[in-house]
């Protein structure tokens, strides 16, 4: 080996480096990206429940089980209802995931030493949520039992009835058997139409450029915006058919049935897909080669998988990080995948979400067609 050739290849290859200061920056800055993204998003960990309350006692015994229940990190009681169709409406919605309801009689039953029934109602679409909630809720209606059963002892000195004082029964709502693979299907299908849809629209102007017809392109009177459309109308066929295929496999293969209505899955899949392809096409416009397009996308992706919801409650995650997710379209998806697919609800309850979506396919698709200039680099 001739080490004055070995040299001068490795001074040629820093100088290469140099010419491309975006994979460098992406080189140093991709690790640190990953390490906090994971440090913080990758949690099985479950806090923070959104829960509400239908407390139709309202006595000093029923609030004393509220406080028990919010003095934990478990549950956020942040809503009090004053009928069982308001709670129903924010599980539906997604604002809560967890119901406790506390019967009139409660308060005397237990001054009269009976056992008293409290119901539990659980969102099951997500099945580690659903668990760490009943799990919890059991403990602690256990130690409420426990700790009333010891202050009537005390108080009366006789005997007393050996029954638990708290009886909580709970329902599952969604999923009753807390299924992994029903909360994990819809995910996917919404994780596997971006990242296909978005990889191959993030090559397609790269690789007018790496081959030269860009040149080509130019000389037309064709304007960005039709070059754009142009360009997304056969993904969007693909992307559909996509669509048509993981759905169909995810109620046939898997039997995760469409509880919803599939004509409005598939209006908002399209919505969903114009975003994805927005996306891809705005990467395929800043990036300079395809290895900078690959680079760019996995910025997007990755994040994407870990902080939509698609694997970890966004509940447990750091505000700033609920934050960046908050920026990712597949976040809002995947709202309205497991609210239709799942939950059987329909556009009412998920105006927020399909608003925001909307928002993003004209934002990105827009800011595509700007970056497109008919010239060269």
């Amino acid at each position: 080996m001739n080490l004055q050739r070995l040299i001068a290849v490795v001074k040629k290859e820093i100088i290469q480096i140099r010419r491309d200061p975006p994979s460098l920056i992406m080189a140093f800055v991709m690790p640190i990206f990953m390490l906090l993204i994971f440090g913080y998003a990758v949690t099985t960990d479950v806090d923070h429940i959104k829960t509400a309350v239908f407390d139709q006692s309202m006595s000093q015994e029923s609030r004393q089980l509220v406080d028990m229940f919010r003095n934990t990190e478990f549950f956020d009681t942040d809503f009090y209802v004053a009928d069982f169709r308001e709670m129903s409406h924010l599980i539906d919605s997604g604002k809560a995931r967890v119901g406790i309801i506390i019967p009139p009689d409660y308060s005397k039953k237990i001054h009269r030493n009976e056992t008293s029934q409290v119901q539990l109602v659980v969102d099951g679409s997500d099945p580690l949520v659903a668990r760490t909630a009943l799990a919890n809720a059991q403990v602690l209606a256990q130690v409420k039992s426990f700790d009333i059963k010891a202050k009537t002892l005390e108080k009366s000195r006789v005997g007393i009835n050996l029954s638990p004082a708290l009886d909580l029964r709970y329902r599952i709502w969604f999923n009753p058997n807390m299924e992994s693979i029903k909360f994990n299907i819809p995910g996917l299908i919404g994780l596997i139409m971006q990242n296909i849809t978005m990889l191959l629209t993030a090559f397609a102007m790269v690789r007018e450029r790496e081959r030269g017809t860009l040149e080509q392109l130019i000389i037309t009177p064709v304007r960005p915006a039709e070059l754009i459309i142009g360009k997304l109308i056969p993904y969007i066929a693909i992307g559909f058919m996509d669509v048509a295929v993981i759905l169909g496999f995810g109620v046939f293969w898997f039997d995760v049935p469409v509880k919803g209505s599939i004509v409005l899955l598939l209006a908002l899949s399209f919505l969903f897909l114009m975003a994805a392809l927005g996306f891809g096409m705005f990467v395929s416009t800043v990036a300079k080669t395809q290895l900078q397009a690959m680079q760019i996308s996995v910025i997007i992706i990755l994040p994407s998988v870990l902080l939509s919801g698609f694997m970890f409650p966004r509940e447990s995650m750091p505000k700033i990080i609920q934050a960046i997710g908050y920026i990712l379209p597949l976040t809002y998806f995947m709202q309205i995948l497991r609210g239709i697919i799942l939950k059987g609800i329909g556009a009412a309850y998920l105006w927020k979400d399909i608003a925001m979506l909307t928002a993003f396919a004209v934002g990105i698709l827009t800011l595509a067609v700007i970056r497109m200039k008919k010239r060269l680099d």
